[in-house]
C-alpha cells in the first residue's frame, strides 16, 4: 500500500508543473481578446445602465425606479444621456426614450386660443340696502298704541305703526292757533309755527286739519314709508320715546341682493353684465340667472376678496336674506382676441419668475431646455403667457418637475439652481451699532424657537413666539441708525410687525404658515444687512411649499428641518446661503 501512494505522489510531482505552464501559455494567448470583449460588454452595460436619484437627496442612488426612501418623492433616471449621445448645447438637457417613458413625460404643442375660466362664487342674500326704511322719533312721547307686534309682520305704504301722545307737539299746535290770528298783520310767525310742525314729521294736510278743526290734537300716528316687513321693533307700548329715538325697521324684500365673495385672482375675470347661474341651498332644483350690477371697488384686508352684487326680485318672498347662494361666471378674459395658452402643469414656480421646459427641434432624442415665461391670468386648467413662447413651440406638459431635477443634477440651469432664488436683499452691509444688533437678536431668538414650533405644528406656542416677536420689535431704538439704515429699518419692521400680527392672531396653522414665508424673508434681508452677534444662521429653502413657488426660512443648524410641513416631509430642502 505504501509502495502505491508513493507512486501517486511521484506521478503528481512531475504531471503539476506541466498543468500550471498549460494554465499560463492559454492565458498569455486568449486574455487579450477576452479582456477586449469583457471590456466592451461592459462599455454597453455601462451604456444601457440607469441609475435612479431622487431630485431632493442626490446621494441616493437606486438600480430601478421607485420611490426615495427619505421624502417618499417619485425617484428620477440618474443617468439620461450616453457618452455617444449627439452633441448638444449647454444648457439643454438630454435624455433617453426609456427614461422619458419611465419619467412619464409629456409634450404639448403652444397654440393660441380665447381664454375661458369657469369663476365659482359663494355667496348670500342680504336686503337691498336702498329698500331699508329707519324709522325715528321726530318728537317726544309716550307710545298709547301699538300696531305692530311682532318682528317679521307684514305692513303697507301708509299703514299705521304705532300711536304716540306728545306733549310738545300739543304745545306746538296750540302756538299755530295762536299765530293763525297774526296771519295777516306778522305771516312769518305764522310761517314759523307751521314749519315747526312740518319740522316734526306733520304733513301739509294734518296742518291744515288742525287749523281747520281749531284745536290740538292729542295723538298723532307713526306710519309706514313704505311697503314691506318689519325686521326691527325697538319700543314696546308705554315707552316714553325721546326725539332721535329708533322705533322701527321696514325693509322691502321684493327686491333682494346676493353678495357674492370674489377673490382677487378672480377678478380680472369678472365685470359688470356677466351673468351670474345660481342656485340657493334652501331652495333645492331652482336656478337662477342675473347679471352682475356692481364689483367693490375695495378689497377686505383681512378675507382678501371683494363683494360682486347681482338683484333678482322676489315678489313671493321665497328668497330669505342671510340664504347662502353657489353661482358660476363662464367669463372670457379678452373680446376676440386669441391669447397663448399653456397647461398649469407646464408650468414651474420659483419664487420670482415661471419657467417652462421647451423641447429643442431637430433632435434625435428628446432635448429640452428651460426659459422663462411672463404669466398673465390663469384660465381653468390654463395660464395665459403675455410674453416668452411662441405658437407652434413644443413644451413638456407633464414630468416637467423630473425634467428640471435631471437638469439639476447635471449642473445646467434649472428651476432650483442654488443661491438663484435668494430673496431681494441689501447687497451691501449696513453701518450697525453693537446695541442696535443686540435688539434685533432678541427677534432672531424668538423667530427661531417659532420655526421649531412650526416643525412641530404646535399653533398654540407659534401664536406665543409672534407675540414675543412683537413684543421685542417695540424694544428695537430705531434713532440709533441714521440715514438709509433707519429708513431701510423702518421698511423693513412694517413687514415684520404686519406678519407676525397676522401669525399671532390666526385660527390654524396654514395660514400661520403662508405669513411665516414673507416673514421669513424679510428676515433675511435684515440681518444680511444688519448683520448678527458672534452667531451663524443658515438660509434654508423648500421648493415644494406655496404650489412648488418655494419658500424660506432661517436656522442655527446644518440640518434640515422643514417648518412648512414638519412631519410630512422633515427634511425637504436644503441650505443655499449663510449670515455671520
Amino acid at each position: 500500500m505504501k509502495n502505491i501512494i508513493q507512486k501517486i505522489k511521484e506521478k503528481i510531482k512531475y504531471i503539476l508543473p506541466s498543468i500550471v505552464i498549460g494554465l499560463f501559455f492559454g492565458w498569455l494567448f486568449f486574455a487579450g481578446g477576452s479582456s477586449s470583449d469583457n471590456g466592451q460588454n461592459q462599455k454597453t452595460e455601462a451604456q444601457v445602465e440607469e441609475h435612479w436619484t431622487c431630485s431632493m437627496h442626490p446621494q441616493i442612488d437606486e438600480p430601478g425606479p421607485g420611490q426615495c426612501p427619505i421624502c417618499g418623492m417619485d425617484l428620477i433616471p440618474k443617468k439620461t444621456v450616453s457618452s455617444d449621445d449627439e452633441a448638444v448645447g449647454p444648457d439643454e438637457i438630454l435624455m433617453t426614450q426609456s427614461a422619458i417613458k419611465l419619467a412619464d413625460i409629456q409634450v404639448y404643442i403652444v397654440k393660441k386660443g380665447i381664454p375661458e375660466k369657469k369663476v365659482y362664487l359663494l355667496g348670500k342674500a342680504q336686503a337691498d340696502e336702498r329698500k331699508i326704511a329707519e324709522l325715528t322719533a321726530r318728537f317726544s312721547g309716550r307710545i298709547e298704541k301699538l300696531y305692530i307686534n311682532f318682528t317679521g309682520q307684514n305692513v303697507k305704504r301708509g299703514q299705521r305703526l304705532a300711536t304716540v301722545y306728545s306733549p310738545e307737539l300739543v304745545t306746538a299746535q296750540k302756538e299755530l292757533m295762536e299765530a293763525i290770528s297774526f296771519k295777516k298783520t306778522n305771516p312769518s310767525f305764522y310761517t314759523a309755527a307751521r314749519n315747526k310742525l312740518k319740522l316734526w314729521d306733520l304733513s301739509e294736510n294734518q296742518i291744515n286739519a288742525i287749523e281747520k278743526n281749531g284745536k290740538p290734537k292729542l295723538y298723532f300716528d307713526i306710519l309706514s314709508p313704505i311697503s314691506g316687513t318689519v325686521t326691527k321693533r325697538h319700543v314696546a307700548l308705554g315707552d316714553y320715546i325721546k326725539e332721535g329715538n329708533a322705533l322701527f325697521q321696514v325693509v322691502d324684500l321684493t327686491k333682494i341682493w346676493v353678495m357674492f365673495d370674489a377673490y382677487e385672482s378672480d377678478l380680472p375675470w369678472l365685470q359688470k353684465g356677466n351673468k351670474v347661474d345660481f342656485v340657493f341651498q334652501a331652495i333645492p332644483g331652482k336656478k337662477f340667472t342675473e347679471k352682475i350690477t356692481f364689483i367693490d371697488p375695495f378689497i377686505d384686508p383681512q378675507t382678501r376678496v371683494a363683494k360682486v352684487r347681482v338683484e333678482i326680485k322676489n315678489p313671493k318672498l321665497e328668497i330669505k336674506p342671510e340664504m347662502f347662494a353657489d353661482g358660476i361666471v363662464q367669463s372670457e378674459i379678452s373680446e376676440g382676441t386669441d391669447d397663448i395658452l399653456i397647461p398649469k402643469s407646464a408650468v414651474l414656480w420659483t419664487g420670482k419668475r415661471s419657467v417652462v421646459y421647451v423641447q429643442v427641434p431637430d433632435r434625435k432624442n428628446p432635448s429640452f431646455k428651460m426659459r422663462e415665461v411672463d404669466l398673465g391670468p390663469e384660465a381653468g386648467n390654463f395660464y395665459i403667457v403675455n410674453s416668452g413662447l411662441k405658437e407652434d413651440e413644443v413644451i413638456a406638459a407633464n414630468g416637467v418637475f423630473k425634467i428640471d431635477a435631471a437638469a439639476q443634477l447635471a449642473g445646467i440651469p434649472s428651476m432650483m439652481n442654488p443661491g438663484d432664488e435668494t430673496p431681494d436683499e441689501v447687497i451691501y452691509r449696513l453701518d450697525t451699532p453693537k446695541e442696535f444688533v443686540n435688539q434685533l437678536n432678541a427677534i432672531l431668538n424668538s423667530y427661531l424657537k417659532m420655526k421649531d414650533d412650526f416643525f412641530e405644528a404646535n399653533k398654540d406656542k407659534v401664536s406665543e413666539q409672534a407675540k414675543e416677536i412683537l413684543k421685542n420689535l417695540k424694544n428695537v431704538k430705531m434713532e440709533l441708525l441714521k440715514g438709509d439704515a433707519h429708513m431701510y429699518w423702518m421698511k423693513q419692521a412694517k413687514v415684520i410687525k404686519e406678519k407676525a400680527k397676522v401669525i399671532a392672531e390666526a385660527d390654524n396653522i396654514d395660514t400661520q404658515r403662508r405669513a411665516f414665508k414673507p416673514l421669513s424673508e424679510t428676515m433675511i434681508k435684515v440681518y444680511k444687512s444688519f448683520g448678527l452677534e458672534n452667531e451663524t444662521v443658515y438660509i434654508q429653502f423648500c421648493p415644494m411649499f406655496d404650489e412648488s413657488k418655494g419658500a424660506f426660512w432661517l436656522s442655527t443648524q446644518k440640518q434640515i428641518a422643514n417648518p412648512y410641513y414638519g412631519d410630512l416631509m422633515p427634511t425637504c430642502g436644503d441650505t443655499q446661503d449663510s449670515i455671520q
